[in-house]
């Protein structure tokens, strides 16, 4: 299994190597995107700093999970492990602070663009909606101050064509002070119902600029020209949002209702007779009590309307595509985490090669070939088999070597040549033992042993 797994690393480098060039020039292209929007300038200068800014992004994404892929599989020592797997962790971070938030710029930058317009236009509506509704309260108080009028008129006719109050009919200083309190309530009346027709027009415009923004956020094409409009129509809708705060009547209700009891001018009775008098002087006394009862609950009524605070509106702000996509961060993981993917997928691969080259160490199978040993592994492989000989030789038994043995020769019979009988007979050697193969050999040499010399045989005498 050591075999084909070593196998595969051989035959999967060149890949390796063009993943990880690929994903580097996407990081690049991306990050490009995300930062050409962060620059100010001219659009060559832009264009220029955004591309050498990505060409440093790529080239340093490639060469650290390079080092990354060539070294860390093969560091056995778990201290040094330990610190390259720290490195590689501060690295990642590194690239996702210098790259990848950037490149979900480039992916999602438009898309959190229109999320920072929508959520805007939220707070716009609901700016809209208080400030509407808080004019609309003082709009509650127009039923009870037309109410009051039109008791104190009735009060007044009654008084004019029935004597209700005095007991003598007739247009009197009851009367004239009855109808003067209605015409005050009639106009404080109409002060409000002006108001309420102001309130409406307003809020229509603020609902006009408020469709349009909603068109300009779900509308298509380039997020910049419409960001733009947006906020043109932000201002004009903070205008609004005012007006509709400054038209509201409660305060001046409220100095109405305090005037109708402070400025109440008791009239003198000009009744003909001193009982007429003093009648018309008792009545005077109870409108002017009911008058400060009626001052009362209107002032108190307007007191609780402008009690509500109404915050300032919403002051539109744009934000760039970068900005945007930190902000809404947790409206686009799926963006965020293509972005962060194409800069650590080659951690994914380091990992698989970490676990592999263990798998091959652990089988047993040396993981380098003979055409990439160096001499530290031959000098290694060297020693490690003559270890191996000197304890199979510790075990093995020694053999004696045989020592050869010389045979006598019976004497030649005598010849006519006398070269024949001086002739020295050699002796029959024994056949030398074969050689023993392997690291055994040089004990073997050692063991060498010399012949005996031959005899020299003379002739018999």
């Amino acid at each position: 299994m050591s075999t084909a797994l070593r196998d595969g690393v051989q035959g999967l480098d060149l890949t390796l190597r063009l993943t990880l060039a690929v994903l580097s020039l996407a990081s690049g292209v991306y990050t490009y995107l995300g930062v050409r929007d962060l620059l100010d300038g001219s659009a060559a200068t832009v264009a220029f700093a955004a591309a050498i800014y990505s060409i440093a992004v790529s080239v340093g994404i490639y060469a650290f999970w390079s080092f990354m892929m060539r070294f860390l599989p093969h560091v056995r020592d778990f201290g040094s492990r330990i610190v390259l797997t720290l490195a590689m962790l501060l690295g990642s971070a590194m690239i996702v602070a210098m790259s990848s938030w950037l490149n979900a710029a480039a992916l999602a930058g438009s898309a959190a663009v229109e999320q920072h317009l929508a959520y805007t236009l939220e707070d716009y509506s609901a700016d809209l909606d208080r400030a509407h509704n808080r004019a609309l309260a003082a709009q509650s108080l127009l039923p009870d101050i037309e109410m009051a009028s039109v008791r104190f008129a009735r009060l007044a006719d009654a008084e004019r064509d029935d004597g209700s109050l005095t007991g003598t009919s007739g247009s009197g200083t009851v009367v004239q002070l009855l109808s003067q309190m209605s015409n005050q309530l009639t106009g404080l009346a109409g002060e409000v119902r002006a108001s309420g027709e102001r309130v409406a027009a307003l809020y229509t415009e603020g609902s006009a600029h408020i469709q349009k923004m909603r068109e300009l956020v779900s509308a298509g094409g380039p997020v910049a020209p419409r960001t733009e409009a947006f906020g043109t129509e932000a201002m004009g809708l903070i205008g609004t949002i005012a007006g509709l705060q400054q038209t509201s009547v409660a305060a001046a209700v409220k100095r109405a209702a305090d005037d109708l009891a402070i400025g109440f001018i008791a009239p003198v009775a000009d009744g003909a007779s001193a009982d007429l008098a003093s009648r018309q002087t008792a009545i005077v006394g109870n409108v002017e009590r009911a008058v400060a009862a009626q001052s009362v609950a209107l002032a108190n009524a307007a007191e609780e309307i402008l009690s509500v605070e109404s915050p300032p509106p919403t002051r539109f702000q744009p934000v760039s595509t970068a900005e945007a996509v930190l902000r809404y961060a947790g409206d686009f993981l799926p963006s965020w985490a293509g972005a962060v993917s194409i800069d650590l997928l080659p951690a994914v691969m380091v990992i698989i090669l970490c676990v592999v080259h263990a798998a091959i160490r652990r089988e047993g199978d040396p993981v380098a070939s003979a055409g990439t040993m160096t001499a530290a592994d031959l000098i290694t492989a060297a020693r490690l088999l003559r270890d191996v000989d000197n304890e199979r030789l510790a075990f093995a038994a020694p053999v004696p070597a045989a020592m050869p043995v010389a045979v006598p020769v019976e004497a030649p019979a005598p010849t006519s040549r006398p070269e024949a009988a001086h002739a020295e007979a050699a002796p029959p050697l024994a056949e030398p033992a074969p050689e023993p193969a392997g690291p055994s050999a040089q004990l073997v040499d050692d063991a060498k042993i010399t012949p005996l010399p031959s005899n020299r045989l003379g002739k018999k005498e």
